[in-house]
C-alpha cells in the first residue's frame, strides 16, 4: 500500500490507537511488526497513519495485543477499510486541512457538544454570520477563499440538518449571543435561526447566562465529538495555529466533566430559549 504524504486526522488517530493497544500489551514496534510479517519502519507508517492497513490486519493485531474490547476493535476495522470520499474533499488543496478533518470527524460522529462563549457555534451560524466573522481575519482573506470557507460552513451543517442528524446539545454564553457579529440585522437573523434550529427534537440550546454567581469556567469552550465507541471520542479546540485534536482518554475525561459542570449552569432549554427571544427583541 501506497505511503500517505499527508494522513487525514482520521487515518492518524486510527494508528494512535493501535500504537495505544500495542504499549498496552508491552511490545516493541519491531515485535509488532514480527507478527505481521513485515518490518518496523512499515509498522511505524502504520502507527502515525502513513500507512494503511487492511481490517484483517487489525484483528490479528487485536488478538496478539490481548483486546478483548469487541467494541473498539470493530470501530478499528471500520476506520482502516472506510474509503468512502465525503463532500469535504472537493475542498483539498483549497483549504486548511483542518477545515478537512474536521468534517470528517463530524461526519463520522455519534453525537455532538459544543460549549462557546464567544461566538455562536459554527453548526448554528448563518451564512451571513459566518461570512462576517471570516471577514474579521487579520491578514483579511481573499473573496475567493472567504467564499470558501462560508460555503464550507454551511455544508457542515449537513450533520444536524440532513437526513441522519445527530445528537447535538449547544452550551452557548449570553455573551456570544449579545455580540453583533455582521450589525443588528443581522444577529436578529441569527438568534431566530437558533430559536428555529432549537425547536428540533435533536438539538438542545442552553443559554451560559451574565446573572450567574462563582462561574470561572470560561477556558472550557470546546467541540466535543463522540465516536462509534468512548474510546474514540475527540474534543476539538482552537489554537493560535488552527484546531488541535484531543484524544487521550485522561483529558477526555476531563472535558466530559467540565461540559457537566457548564451544563448544570446554564439554564434549561425553555428559559434559555425566553432568553434568546428577549435578546432578539432588544435588537
Amino acid at each position: 500500500m501506497a505511503r500517505r504524504k499527508e494522513p487525514t486526522a482520521r487515518q492518524e488517530r486510527l494508528g494512535a490507537e493501535l500504537r495505544k493497544l500495542r504499549e498496552a500489551a508491552g511490545l516493541k514496534g519491531r515485535e509488532a511488526a514480527a507478527l505481521l510479517g513485515t518490518d518496523s519502519a512499515q509498522m511505524s507508517q502504520i502507527e502515525f497513519g502513513t500507512a494503511g492497513v487492511s481490517g484483517e490486519r487489525v484483528r490479528r493485531l487485536a488478538a496478539h495485543y490481548a483486546c478483548t474490547d469487541t467494541g473498539l476493535i470493530e470501530a478499528l476495522v471500520t476506520m482502516a477499510t472506510d474509503r468512502a470520499c465525503g463532500w469535504w474533499e472537493e475542498y483539498r488543496g483549497l483549504l486548511p486541512t483542518s477545515f478537512l478533518d474536521l468534517a470528517e470527524l463530524e461526519y463520522h460522529a455519534a453525537y455532538r457538544w459544543d460549549v462557546d462563549f464567544l461566538h455562536i457555534p459554527g453548526l448554528l451560524q448563518t451564512e451571513d454570520y459566518a461570512r462576517a466573522l471570516f471577514s474579521c481575519r487579520v491578514p483579511a482573506l481573499p473573496e475567493q477563499e472567504l467564499a470558501l470557507r462560508v460555503r464550507h460552513r454551511v455544508q457542515r451543517r449537513v450533520v444536524i440538518e440532513g437526513p441522519q442528524p445527530v445528537p447535538y446539545d449547544v452550551l452557548v454564553h449570553e455573551a456570544a449571543l449579545r455580540v453583533r457579529v455582521g450589525g443588528r440585522a443581522g444577529s436578529r437573523a441569527q438568534l431566530a435561526h437558533i430559536l428555529e434550529m432549537s425547536e428540533a427534537e435533536h438539538i438542545t440550546v442552553r443559554v451560559i447566562p451574565f446573572d450567574l454567581d462563582g462561574f470561572a469556567d470560561v477556558t472550557a469552550a470546546m467541540v466535543y465529538v463522540g465516536g462509534a465507541v468512548p474510546k474514540l471520542d475527540t474534543v476539538v479546540r482552537d489554537g493560535p495555529h488552527g484546531s488541535l485534536f484531543i484524544d487521550s482518554e485522561a483529558q477526555l475525561a476531563v472535558f466530559r466533566t467540565l461540559f457537566r459542570r457548564v451544563k448544570t449552569a446554564s439554564l434549561d432549554p425553555d428559559r434559555s430559549r425566553d432568553l434568546i427571544h428577549k435578546l432578539a427583541r432588544e435588537l
